[in-house]
């Protein structure tokens, strides 16, 4: 399988500027409360699988600010994510790749997946953390679909 510079440039720049965003907005980004505004970029995957590639290493480089960076977030979580992002383009792309449902699938595994880890972590119950982080996370990825929607409008792919 050969990776075209236009792909690996897109892979870049997710990468990027997700990392950038989980530091930018840092104090809203961790804990058992998180809500992360990068996540907005997550609905872009159901357009290109590779980019499940870019969101796993900006999910890397943004952890790397993590209070709790360790195996958990450097490892388990990027997985996850490329998990979720590959699950969410799958599905999406038997839809016409849509943005709505690559978001709400990724956003559903990322916090099932936070929640488990925070209950590793921190003997949190799961119970207590999914509600939460999965209203957030939907919300966010909720939004990152509308506006890549209207981006759609305008321009392109």
């Amino acid at each position: 399988m050969e990776i075209k510079s236009k792909d690996l440039s897109l892979v870049a720049i997710f990468a990027s500027l997700y990392a950038l965003l989980v530091y930018l907005f840092a104090p809203i980004s961790f804990y058992a409360l998180q809500f992360r505004i990068a996540g907005i970029l997550r609905p872009w995957i159901a357009k290109k699988w590779i980019l499940a590639i870019g969101y796993s290493i900006g999910v890397v480089v943004g952890n790397l600010f993590s209070p709790f960076a360790g195996p958990y977030e450097l490892i388990f979580m990027p997985f996850m994510s490329f998990l979720a992002g590959l699950l969410g383009y799958l599905i999406a792309r038997e839809l016409k790749h849509n943005y709505f449902v690559a978001g709400s699938v990724i956003a559903t595994v990322i916090a099932i997946s936070v929640s488990w880890m925070l209950n590793q972590l921190f003997n949190l119950p799961i119970l207590a953390t999914l509600p939460y982080l999965f209203i957030s996370e939907q919300t966010i990825c909720l939004i990152g679909a509308f506006i890549f929607k209207l981006i759609e409008i305008r321009f392109r792919w």
